[in-house]
């Protein structure tokens, strides 16, 4: 059985025609993805390597990488799922991660998550799922899991942070 070798398509982020907004929507030149089914195939699709955030698929026997621009982060928290005292976030991509609540951070408008060094934003979906386990108590903001409670510390935001797009990935 021969092996066919599989060619490999980049396509550099600046000349990809979509890019993901600092809230996790996809948006082009006609605005905001509609179409759910593309819009959980394009998150579904999100890789990373040294040089930054990509979709990957495979047409045939071309395998095609679009390194896209994004604004803050590629990684969203889209949903959360609590058993016992343990909770799951359930990325954007579709991966599942354990909550550590160690992580968590915020910054400027939002709140944020790392794994891996890698930065992920709660999106709005992710945060009115995760709301039910904060307390705020007018200075510090809390997460509280099974009997834990967490003070969730504030970062300072860099200028424009909250309107920069991404180019390094």
């Amino acid at each position: 059985m021969r092996m066919e070798k599989v060619k490999e398509v980049i396509i550099p982020k600046e000349k990809a025609v979509f890019w993901l907004d600092r809230h996790g929507y996809w948006r082009n030149r006609h605005g905001r993805f509609e179409r759910p089914r593309i819009i959980a195939k394009f998150h579904a699709a999100i890789e990373r390597d040294r040089d930054g955030y990509y979709l990957a698929q495979v047409n045939g026997d071309v395998r095609e990488k679009v390194y896209f621009h994004h604004e803050d982060t590629a990684l969203f928290v889209f949903g959360l799922r609590i058993v016992g005292g343990a909770a799951t976030l359930i990325l954007n991509t579709g991966r599942e991660l354990l909550l550590k609540p160690e992580t968590l951070f915020i910054q400027g408008d939002a709140l944020y998550t790392t794994v891996g060094g890698e930065r992920i934003r709660f999106s709005e979906k992710g945060l009115v799922k995760i709301s039910r386990l904060l307390e705020d108590d007018g200075q510090t903001c809390y997460l509280c899991l099974g009997d834990a409670r967490v003070a969730i510390p504030e970062k300072p935001s860099a200028a424009g942070d909250a309107e920069r797009e991404t180019h390094d990935g």
